[in-house]
């Protein structure tokens, strides 16, 4: 992980004035103090050529050297207060560490430019002025040293420019090195915090597919027992009012109970062995997060592959028949094959409105209507008013039968409509497109 700016200063650092650490506090209160120094002792000279008392020149110097302690704060002030002491033969220090200081610096580069040209100028004109003096005051000389010649500006330029240019070049290479730095800091920080919304994102979608499987395997637990023992529930009653009068049909009902409770059992093992084999991995491992959504998908895919097809709704309504309700199916079109997935829906829409009529309309007649249409197929389920002359068998309702077929309807982009009819029956339609994609 990097340190940014923030982490700093939540480090505690960052009290020290301008400065960033403690050691750059440091390393400037030191080279002020020598650049001080430097002019103050400077300033000696100074004060004999102005003819100004020497403690004036002290002071003078050690007031201008000092302020090399706001290099990093107000570079263009230190270069400039050097170049305004050039002629004064003070400041050698702070103009070679401010010339630094400001190429270093995020001051725009045509400023820096002009400034390092000043200071050049500057220096070059009093290294000229001092040099020519001083070759003048020397009485005997070599030959072919010509004062006024070519000698005393070849000697100030080189001199300028020993003195200029390394700290103008070094300064831009560390500037450039340390917007770098922070670039690729920032580059980091960034993609850290887009790892971070990956990782959140990544395990919203796995709850999400997991919350997603947990509704599915809820709809399928509902439609499987919720039918088969509505079922059971209904040949119950009716083996106990005719057990003692009619024997022979308390034996069949007896039977069909049997029956309803091992298919019940069966498909709950179909579904519980579906869940094992993608639940169950052969040893403890790290699953990554993308694979939650693939392993519900699958399991899904798996799930319904194995269900029940439109084939089973005709031993859907004899179910219903032998449990005493009057059912007819209507089928209007010709049948055709169709996803495993729409199939499967379509039948447990049926189901689930069979069992609802077995909870809440026992003794009505109920009509099943099937049509094959050409992008899509339909199905509706209505029943009329309940018998009053049959007794209620008392079964529970959990209310989630009707929430369960529009979940599974509009999941397939489908249309679910669902009501009480004007004679006091009840009905539920479904359409769902031939070709759906989950």
């Amino acid at each position: 992980m990097t340190t940014t700016g923030a982490d700093r200063d939540a480090m505690g650092v960052g009290s020290w004035w301008w400065w960033g650490r403690r050691r750059s506090a440091v390393l400037d209160i030191g080279l002020a103090l020598v650049s001080a120094l430097e002019c103050a002792v400077e300033g000696i000279g100074f004060a004999d050529k102005a003819s100004l008392p020497v403690p004036v020149g002290v002071l003078f110097g050690l007031v201008v050297g000092s302020t090399l302690l706001l290099r990093r704060r107000w570079p263009i002030a230190v270069v400039l207060v050097s170049i305004a002491i050039a002629p004064a033969e003070m400041g050698f220090l702070m103009g070679i560490v401010g010339l630094y200081s400001l190429a270093a610096s995020d001051v725009p580069r045509r400023i820096t430019a002009v400034l390092a040209g000043m200071s050049t100028l500057a220096v070059f004109v009093v290294t000229y002025v001092q040099m020519r003096q001083d070759v003048a005051q020397v009485d005997a000389g070599p030959a072919d040293i010509d004062p006024s010649g070519w000698y005393v500006p070849s000697v100030a330029l080189f001199t300028t420019l020993g003195l200029n240019a390394p700290p103008v070049l070094f300064g831009l290479y560390i500037g450039a090195r340390r917007r770098l730095m922070e670039s690729l800091r920032e580059r980091a920080d960034s993609l850290e915090q887009e790892l971070s919304l990956l990782a959140d994102r990544a395990e919203q979608r796995a709850q999400w597919a997991r919350q997603e499987e947990r509704t599915r395997i809820a709809r399928e637990m509902h439609d499987v027992v919720a039918h088969r023992v509505s079922l059971m529930v209904v040949h119950a009653a009716a083996l106990q009012a005719v057990a003692l009068k009619d024997p022979q049909k308390a034996v069949r009902n007896a039977a069909l109970v049997g029956d309803m409770g091992r298919q019940a059992l069966t498909e709950l093992r179909e579904m519980l062995g579906v869940l094992r084999e993608e639940a169950a991995p052969a040893a403890p491992a790290v699953v990554p997060l993308a694979a939650v959504g693939r392993a519900a998908a699958a399991a899904a895919e798996a799930a319904a592959e194995d269900g029940p097809c439109l084939d089973a709704v005709e031993a859907l309504c004899e179910q219903s028949r032998l449990a005493g309700a009057v059912v007819e199916l209507v089928v209007i079109g010709e049948a055709r094959p169709y996803a495993p997935e729409v199939e499967r829906t379509a039948y447990r829409v049926v189901q689930e409105a069979l069992t609802n009529v077995h909870k809440h309309a026992g003794g009505a007649k109920v009509v099943v209507r099937l049509a094959h249409r050409g992008a899509e197929v339909a199905m509706q389920v209505e029943n009329g008013p309940s018998d009053v002359a049959v007794a209620d068998v008392g079964l529970p309702s959990g209310g989630n039968g009707l929430i369960g077929m529009r979940e599974r309807v509009l999941r397939l982009g489908g249309v679910f409509v669902s009501g009480p009819t004007d004679v006091g029956g009840f009905r539920v339609s479904a359409v769902l497109p031939a070709s759906s994609v989950v």
